[in-house]
């Protein structure tokens, strides 16, 4: 395999409750908290038409996840079969990039506050994604 190597720079960090990875929900729509965006205020021009009620993808570097594992039982359940990381969300994989589907329910200066995230409290965000939506193409 090719030793090519990307820099990633991250442009802010969620702020979230949550902190423990074994306690956290596992997909976002199963009762993760209120969480935050905080963002640089460098990047703070690329929100300027981001709506409260929006839908978009987050994308983080999953920096707690383990990069050797290619391999899992779904949801940690070992009574599930065990199945290879690309056909799973689990967190441990190669590059443990994170797609998060998040609404936007507030936004103030560089921080916006989004329902349905489970990443980590710290997690570096990479991106910001809008939805689209069948009827918008």
């Amino acid at each position: 395999m090719s030793e090519d190597r990307y820099v990633l720079r991250p442009i802010g960090r969620v702020e979230s409750p949550l902190d423990d990875r074994d306690a956290a929900p596992k997909q976002g729509t199963e009762g993760s908290p209120v969480a935050r965006l905080v963002l640089d205020a460098a990047v703070a021009d690329g929100m300027r038409d981001l709506r409260v009620g929006a839908e978009i993808i987050v994308v983080t570097w999953l920096d707690r996840a383990r990069r050797d594992v290619l391999a899992v039982h779904p949801r940690d359940d070992r009574s599930n079969p065990e199945r290879g990381v690309f056909s799973t969300r689990s967190a441990d994989r190669p590059n443990p990039i994170g797609l998060h589907r998040v609404t936007i329910s507030a936004i103030t200066g560089s921080t916006i506050e989004v329902h349905d995230l489970e990443a980590l409290d710290g997690t570096p965000v990479l991106d910001l994604k809008p939805v689209l939506h069948p009827f918008d193409r």
